[in-house]
């Protein structure tokens, strides 16, 4: 399925709940309310709208929250997403708290590849930046999905004066193994609006100081955005996604559907459709419609770089990460 820009939209990100276990200042700080259970979208609601857009060619699906695994059922949902004919990909972003408690289920249930977001391997920092002491938790997890054989991705936002200096620590987990580490450049949306960004284009400009054998990685790692970066003799990959200075939306490729069924065309703006509706009000045709909808609306770019232009005011948390 094409989108009026000739963008084939085959990538779907399913937020599942909007409750997360940490409290990272730049995504979900303390006293953020969360939506009652009854206006989150069912399994078998999710289910119905990954069925009808499997008809529609979008054939990976990305399972987000919040924290996604903090909704109980989580890898029965990923199972009954990947047993649809069509699927092609179903993976999961985590903050690795309970990674290593659901493994075994989530292997079970045909889970693919995982996201494991990480700002620090500092144990005094990471607290201050999530609000819980589980680095401990989380480092088992990452090794944990490793020795499983599951493709893993370290998910990094470094923000100035916070975590800025901790690139090469964060990088160094690919050096002995199989991972990639990705660096995330904070979105100006909710709390990241008054975050101290750190650009890719100054990062990369360190990593060659430091690393001066750098190069270019041109292997597929995904269906996102980030670009890659390998040196020579270590066994992972350094990517980043540049949402501000390294502009993809040329090559977008996504929907996004929030836990109460907000299908998403661009991060950017507000724009909505409004998928619980029509799978508590309407028919299959009403769904598929819904999906039509939010294809065709999605517009050229996003405009990140023009933070009065962004209409999106909703937390990220909220959206879906």
């Amino acid at each position: 399925m094409k989108d009026s820009y000739g963008r084939e939209i085959n990538y779907m990100r399913i937020s599942i709940t909007d409750r997360c276990n940490l409290r990272c200042r730049y995504c979900m700080p303390e006293g953020i309310s969360c939506v009652p259970m009854d206006d989150i979208l069912t399994f078998e609601e999710i289910e119905r709208v990954c069925r009808e857009a499997v008809d529609l060619g979008i054939t990976r699906f990305k399972i987000t929250g919040g924290e996604s695994l903090v909704r109980l059922g989580c890898a029965s949902l990923i199972g009954m997403i990947r047993k649809l004919p069509g699927v092609q990909q179903v993976t999961m972003t985590t903050n690795g708290v309970e990674l290593k408690k659901y493994l075994p289920e989530l292997k079970a249930a045909g889970l693919d590849a995982v996201n494991i977001s990480l700002d620090t391997l500092d144990p005094e920092k990471f607290p201050a930046i999530t609000g819980c002491n589980r680095l401990a938790r989380v480092l088992e997890s990452i090794r944990a999905a490793v020795d499983a054989g599951l493709p893993v991705k370290i998910n990094t936002v470094l923000q100035m004066g916070i975590n800025d200096g901790e690139w090469e620590q964060l990088m160094l987990l690919a050096k002995d193994h199989p991972l990639d580490v990705r660096f995330i450049e904070l979105m100006p949306i909710g709390y990241g609006a008054d975050g101290g960004m750190v650009s890719s284009v100054d990062l990369m400009d360190r990593i060659r100081r430091k690393y001066p054998q750098v190069q270019n990685d041109k292997a597929v790692h995904g269906n996102g955005p980030a670009v890659y970066c390998r040196i020579p003799g270590w066994t992972g990959s350094v990517g980043f996604i540049s949402a501000i200075h390294g502009k993809f939306c040329a090559q977008c490729n996504r929907l996004r559907m929030t836990a109460v069924g907000e299908v998403k065309p661009c991060l950017c703006y507000e724009q909505s459709f409004d998928m619980r509706r029509a799978l508590r009000c309407g028919g299959e045709t009403d769904v598929r419609e819904v999906l039509l909808r939010a294809i065709g609306a999605k517009p050229q770019m996003h405009c990140f770089e023009e933070r009065e232009a962004v209409t999106e005011k909703k937390l990220m948390a909220k959206i879906g990460g």
